[in-house]
């Protein structure tokens, strides 16, 4: 699905870093975190059952889309009062879908799986995700990205505290 085509663009990527010398980590360490992070109960390949499990309140849906990028349908969940948007995925128009991303606003007060959130300091997400930090990828003092932007999570600052994060693929 959608992570065989960003794993291979990560690979693709990694074949030309490493022929310059750069120090790489694995495929499999660079999505680790991304299988594994946790918003909330909320965690990627979730299905539309599971979701509605957990956020109860009717979201506002977009029209689904193809894209030509992946051939798949894609289309948002938006919980404006949770502060919460879910990108979500099917391989056929109409049919089952899950989640590929996960991304959290101002009002949102759910936290991942090490405990940052919305207002978290730049110094808790270092102490929190040092080992996935991703240097080459992250523009601090505004972004940190741990994992990689091909899969990971992603954190904005405004004035020095979280004010997005978003767990998923933000770029192929």
């Amino acid at each position: 699905m959608r992570l065989s085509l960003a794993a291979g663009v990560v690979a693709g990527i990694a074949a030309l870093a490493s022929g310059a010398g750069a120090q790489q980590k694995s495929e499999d360490e660079m999505f680790k975190l991304m299988k594994s992070e946790r918003i909330g109960a909320l965690r990627l390949d979730m299905t539309e059952a599971q979701v509605k499990q957990i956020l109860t309140a009717r979201p506002v849906i977009s029209r689904e889309q193809l894209w030509g990028a992946d051939g798949q349908y894609h289309l948002k969940w938006t919980y404006g009062a949770q502060g919460v948007r879910l990108g979500l995925v099917s391989e056929k128009k109409g049919g089952p879908k899950i989640v590929e991303s996960i991304d959290c606003t101002a009002r949102c007060t759910l936290t991942s799986a090490r405990g940052i959130g919305i207002g978290s300091t730049l110094a808790d997400v270092q102490k929190a995700y040092a080992a996935e930090f991703n240097k080459d990828e992250s523009k601090l003092p505004q972004l940190f990205v741990a994992g990689t932007i091909y899969g990971g999570l992603l954190l904005k600052f405004k004035a020095g505290k979280v004010s997005s994060m978003f767990l998923g693929a933000a770029a192929e």
